[in-house]
């Protein structure tokens, strides 16, 4: 299974600044030590081409020559990262990773960009930690590949079990019927202006294992029975998890693997390939999010290895 990183493209960021930039490669250095079966890879760096076909040029020209810090400060107050030319690299690098990881998928059945899930940035904008949405960059770029060989457009799938809603990722395919959102998240936490997903399936605090496996259970039925993708792209949050700083949902590790399962088996039962990220994840104890982390790349390797079975 391919895994694509970018954590050596590091933000700098303010003595005390809470965005956990160490658990990326913390978890590169623990899935090399104890997961020999991932193949990690440098990521490529998504291009100006590939981020225009989900963000609006003059956004991607202001972000990439600093002029958004005098023409929209107020835009990266909502980012929430100061801005730098490592943190631009970074992040086309995280779009990158996930467009190399779809295209691996789409070849293999399974692969991962190591960060990404960048779903609160928009067209036109930033927010939330996000400089650009990796997964809607990556969707538009399968679909225009496959559109070169194919009649029918490619129906991409995103699953986003991040806590925190993907309002940009909603916000960005919001006309775009070959293009499904699904949202599972904490009705009460950020962003607190939501934007509508093809699917919302709002949770309230405190939610533990058997609830939220339940809603997933059910959204994933309704996603069967309205869309039928040809790829997925799972944003496999540890934010859910009970020891995170910014959840306030209570799944315990056992319980986010049995989602992670979940979410594989209902892709493999269609022999969809499925491409994920790592998204939101701010531990009390950053090791406990790379755990959640380390859990979905073990079963992830389980079903990369179905897919790479004979007549699979």
């Amino acid at each position: 299974m391919d895994a694509f990183y970018s954590d050596h493209y590091v933000l700098p960021l303010p003595t005390g600044h809470r965005f956990p930039m160490a658990k990326y490669r913390m978890l590169r250095d623990r899935v090399a030590a104890e997961l020999p079966q991932v193949q990690m890879r440098e990521a490529p760096r998504a291009s100006d081409g590939e981020l225009a076909l989900a963000h609006h040029p003059a956004y991607i020209r202001a972000m990439a020559d600093g002029s958004i810090q005098q023409l929209q400060p107020a835009a990266m107050r909502e980012i929430g990262f100061p801005w730098s030319e490592a943190m631009v690299e970074r992040s086309r690098r995280s779009a990158g990773a996930t467009v190399a990881a779809v295209r691996a998928a789409m070849a293999s059945g399974v692969a991962a960009n190591m960060a990404g899930g960048t779903h609160h940035a928009m067209a036109d904008k930033g927010g939330g930690f996000c400089v650009f949405n990796d997964a809607a960059v990556a969707a538009r770029v399968a679909q225009a590949e496959w559109g070169r060989t194919h009649r029918q457009p490619l129906q991409v799938a995103v699953v986003d079990l991040d806590v925190h809603q993907g309002n940009g990722t909603a916000h960005i395919f919001q006309n775009d019927a070959s293009v499904f959102t699904l949202s599972l998240h904490g009705d009460k936490n950020f962003p607190f202006c939501k934007e509508a997903s093809d699917l919302d399936v709002a949770l309230p605090d405190g939610c533990g294992d058997d609830a939220y496996m339940e809603a997933l259970e059910t959204a994933l039925d309704h996603l069967a029975q309205r869309f039928a993708p040809g790829l997925v792209i799972y944003l496999a949050g540890a934010d859910p998890f009970e020891g995170d700083r910014l959840g306030r949902l209570k799944l315990t590790f056992d319980g986010l693997q049995a989602r992670d399962r979940r979410v594989f088996d209902w892709a493999w039962q269609r022999r969809v390939p499925l491409a994920f990220a790592m998204a939101g994840g701010y531990g009390v104890r950053i090791e406990e999010t790379v755990q959640v982390q380390m859990n979905t790349y073990t079963v992830a390797l389980d079903y990369a290895k179905r897919y790479a079975q004979p007549g699979r």
